[in-house]
């Protein structure tokens, strides 16, 4: 051109279509397309909402959600430590000696390591409480992400903005709270109230209150027993990337691996549950009563507690 600057070649257009004349590559969508919204950390916190945020750790540019997301996963994996070592005094251990007696010196023996003043906190209390706390705070951080992202200012708007879905495994794990919690109370916290230790806790105590209150004993140790089976199972399941909802493959595989990963994830649940019943109910509860001093303690005990008090 005259005045030197450089010219610009422009790509004719097709008169029918008006599109270019080298043509456009059709290319199959990506599988993270068909990845469920629960399941997509940063589903709810758009970048034009919540701008990166630079860790002066050097953990990165991450939003609340992936920590709270993070802090939830590895919480249960500490747990489950404990929730294995537990599982193995109250059931596996009585399965393979059938004798509560003889299971009894191999929980005085083991229980020491997971039930110390520094064991303990670690790997119960504190993975718990963050477990739960990271979950609730993870809810009501994505709906308030999601009022965000609809511009939903007032009272008015926000009613018409539904919440996050709940999944399956979170409704067992709400579930699992007030049995696991009332566990803790009648085996933990009221010997250590009564007696100031809980030295004399141990599986024989379990039989005792098994046949003192059979009915609500059974009722309650199965709904514990299979709730904390499903949603551990499930839960590991989600974490490794192997439940139904994360399947990622196209084209008609993907009806087959789902339901596949359905019934071997429920499979490997019942399979967990019936060990876990049948040295607990099986073996432990047809124990029957402690007698002697002991069996008047375990009475006592048994008479302050919540709801069991009142039946007798």
């Amino acid at each position: 051109m005259p005045d030197g600057s450089q010219e610009v070649n422009e790509t004719p257009l097709t008169p029918d279509t008006g599109e270019d004349t080298v043509g456009l590559t059709e290319v199959d969508p990506s599988p993270v397309h068909d990845t469920p919204s629960e399941f997509k950390e940063d589903y709810f916190v758009p970048s034009s909402l919540e701008p990166a945020r630079t860790s002066t750790l050097g953990l990165g540019n991450h939003g609340l959600a992936y920590y709270l997301v993070r802090a939830q996963k590895y919480s249960s994996y500490a747990f489950t430590v404990f929730a294995s070592l537990h599982i193995a005094n109250t059931s596996v251990i009585p399965l393979f000696t059938q004798s509560v007696p003889e299971s009894n010196r191999y929980l005085l023996l083991t229980r020491p390591y997971y039930q110390s003043a520094i064991t303990e906190p670690l790997l119960v209390a504190l993975p718990l409480v963050t477990h739960i706390a990271s979950g609730v705070a993870l809810r009501f951080h994505r709906r308030r992400q999601a009022l965000k992202r609809y511009g939903a200012e007032t009272h008015q708007d926000r009613r018409t903005i539904p919440w996050p879905s709940v999944s399956g495994t979170s409704i067992l794990g709400y579930a699992l709270l007030p049995l696991a919690g009332y566990h803790v109370l009648t085996t933990r916290l009221i010997p250590l109230y009564m007696h100031g230790d809980n030295s004399l806790i141990s599986l024989s105590y379990i039989s005792h209150g098994v046949t003192q209150y059979p009915v609500i004993s059974f009722a309650g140790f199965t709904a514990l027993i299979g709730v904390g089976a499903w949603h551990t199972v499930w839960g590991l399941a989600k974490w490794l990337g192997l439940s139904p909802t994360q399947v990622t493959e196209m084209g008609g595989r993907k009806d087959f691996v789902k339901k596949r990963r359905w019934y071997g994830i429920n499979l490997i649940s019942a399979l967990v549950a019936g060990l876990w019943w049948a040295g607990g109910m099986g073996i432990i509860a047809r124990d029957g009563k402690t007698q002697g001093w002991i069996g008047r303690e375990y009475d006592e005990l048994y008479k302050n507690m919540p709801l069991l008090g009142w039946l007798k």
